[in-house]
């Protein structure tokens, strides 16, 4: 959440994460956020009614819980690749070996991957996550809205979704267009900024 007044703590760490996303693109040292979304599984009771042609499909409303689940959202959003990892949960264990794969796997020959998210720690970044400053968060948004609005029964049916998102996603080479700078948050959001004239 954005304070509603100034703020030098948020105003600070809000321009390291500008500042971050106006960097030229170098896959030696590239840009990748992070963010995570549960997901609670749900299993049909009865079998979905027949539809014909044209007609949108129809669901019953009684429904059958089946646990649940978490997304963990890897994007680099200057290259237009992301990767989605399913986990049964979301634990300091899950987030190190995340954290393992995406530098062990995904960037091997990377000298530095600099990784935007939450702190769990700390309330500045995740301030700043919850004002939409983490590109993360707007691949979950679109992975929401794309893959995970129909029920989903189990875990393996969740992976089986999101993996064909994520892979048709990546085909189409979809990168992010980032455009709020340092810049436009010195004006739009003068309010957070002290105000020199009154130290």
């Amino acid at each position: 959440m954005i304070p509603p007044k100034q703020n030098a703590a948020f105003v600070a760490a809000m321009e390291d994460i500008l500042d971050v996303y106006q960097r030229p693109y170098d896959a030696l040292r590239p840009v990748v956020n992070m963010d995570e979304h549960p997901v609670q599984l749900v299993k049909e009771t009865r079998v979905p009614l027949t539809t014909r042609r044209g007609q949108p499909e129809r669901y019953d409303y009684e429904y059958e819980r089946n646990g649940t689940a978490v997304n963990f959202m890897f994007t680099e959003p200057l290259s237009g690749w992301r990767k989605v990892c399913v986990r049964q949960r979301k634990t300091a264990v899950d987030w190190a070996q995340e954290i393992k794969d995406l530098l062990d796997m995904d960037y091997p020959k990377a000298e530095t991957v600099v990784l935007v998210c939450d702190n769990l720690n700390t309330h500045t970044p995740a301030c700043l996550l919850q004002a939409g400053l983490n590109i993360a968060e707007i691949e979950m948004s679109v992975l929401s809205n794309q893959c995970l609005k129909e029920r989903i029964p189990d875990i393996e049916s969740l992976k089986e979704q999101v993996s064909a998102w994520t892979n048709d996603r990546n085909n189409k080479s979809k990168a992010v267009n980032w455009r709020f700078t340092t810049e436009d948050a010195r004006i739009k959001l003068k309010r957070l900024y002290p105000d020199y004239a009154e130290i």
